[in-house]
């Protein structure tokens, strides 16, 4: 973090010759799914000093170590984490570590572990073990009960395995990119009943310093620019500075003007109606099921594509595989050119397939825009071999496949045109 890139034409070490990256191996079940959100306790980051790299700790303390933020905090992480296992906290200081302990347990009516520098080996690895729901024998005839939740300061960041924890949160700021990732990182393991981590994140970070799959380690002297997440009002999720929606709740952000010229001149129509046709290579594509805003919970739902354009673009389309009629038509067309598997009768089986490697990857897409139409259109693609993939015995174990044709039901009220948030 000191000597710029490793990795430079003129080093030892000059080219990168294979690269996997965090979201890639998400989807290849390598590693657990990540969900983020900001905390909404938050404090101001704008006054904090930078020596050696990283924020003075002096400074991080008397921010964080707030009475009414740490109790603010404190609630609203025991209220978000109430359906998971394991909670990592990560604090800025020894006293800010023991504040936020008291303030769990008193929220939770369960024991926060300490974990600090202070802290003698022999407990530190009685506390760890717990926190991993090993047995630490309590006397002859009992052991102590499991730790759901345990606060560090700067101990638990990089070795440490505790599969199980599905919740970290990040109650201090870091301006280290690399110190990000393996807190986060630690939430990453896969573990038997797992189904993904949450972030809470109190302390600006991922603002800061962008999504962790898509973080960029800048030259030394270089500025950040603008910063590559933002945060939705809405719902509060941590999301790439490209949207314009929301893909969690679908709330519209206002366009924002810019004095700053664009080298390369926009390709939109000048004139409403005016048609443009634009290739993208994709780089990744993201699987997710869908709900409408505002739809009853009984309502289809739809399964979000999204595909990687560039740094700062994704460019999203949505198919129906709960509709009928010729929704439903135009879903099981758009499958069956990318899978061998049967068109699957919900959003969340399609989407499960996906993940699994059911579906074509796809290398490059056309977007169609019109000048005064909302949305963008996905109107062709460039699409790899279809995968020789079969879902295990007894997947589609349910009435006969052919029950859900859509000729069986009638056309519902569906628009073309509307992107179903």
């Amino acid at each position: 973090m000191k000597g710029g890139l490793i990795c430079k034409p003129e080093n030892l070490l000059n080219h990168v010759c294979y690269e996997a990256g965090l979201k890639e191996m998400i989807v290849q079940k390598y590693l657990s799914p990540l969900v983020s959100r900001a905390g909404r306790a938050e404090a101001r980051f704008d006054k904090l000093h930078v020596r050696g790299g990283e924020f003075i700790s002096s400074e991080v303390e008397d921010l964080m170590d707030n009475s009414q933020l740490v109790d603010a905090a404190c609630r609203e992480i025991f209220n978000l984490t109430q359906d998971r296992n394991s909670v990592l906290i990560f604090t800025s200081s020894v006293d800010h570590c023991k504040h936020v302990a008291e303030r769990i347990t008193a929220y939770s009516g369960e024991e926060c572990g300490v974990v600090t520098g202070e802290t003698s080996s022999g407990e530190r690895a009685e506390i760890i073990a717990r926190f991993k729901g090993e047995e630490v024998p309590a006397d002859f005839f009992s052991n102590k009960e499991p730790l759901k939740y345990l606060a560090n300061v700067n101990v638990l960041t990089t070795g440490f395995d505790a599969t199980n924890t599905d919740c970290i949160v990040l109650l201090r700021p870091t301006n280290s990119a690399g110190l990000l990732v393996q807190m986060v990182g630690r939430g990453t393991r896969l573990h038997p009943g797992k189904c993904d981590c949450l972030i809470l994140d109190y302390g600006g970070n991922i603002m800061r310093h962008g999504p962790v799959d898509m973080i960029q380690v800048k030259e030394l002297g270089k500025g950040s620019g603008e910063a590559p997440a933002k945060k939705c009002p809405e719902c509060l999720a941590l999301i790439h500075a490209a949207y314009m929606t929301c893909p969690e709740c679908g709330f519209k952000f206002p366009p924002t003007a810019s004095s700053n010229l664009n080298a390369r001149a926009e390709s939109a129509g000048v004139l409403s109606g005016q048609v443009d046709y634009s290739d993208y290579e994709v780089s990744g594509v993201y699987y997710a099921v869908h709900h409408k805003r505002g739809a009853p919970d009984d309502a289809p739902k739809t399964m979000r594509i999204e595909y990687g354009t560039g740094f700062m673009h994704c460019t999203s389309e949505w198919v129906c595989p709960e509709h009928s009629g010729w929704v439903r038509s135009k879903f099981e067309s758009w499958w069956k050119k990318r899978s061998k598997v049967p068109p699957p009768r919900s959003a969340e089986e399609a989407v499960k397939l996906a993940a699994d490697g059911a579906l074509a990857k796809t290398s490059k897409i056309i977007v169609k825009s019109v000048a005064g139409e909302k949305f963008d259109r996905i109107v062709d693609y460039e699409l790899g071999p279809v995968p020789d993939y079969c879902p295990e015995p007894g997947y589609y174990d349910a009435e006969p496949y052919d029950e859900w044709s859509p000729a069986n039901y009638p056309d519902e009220d569906f628009d073309e045109d509307d992107i179903p948030f």
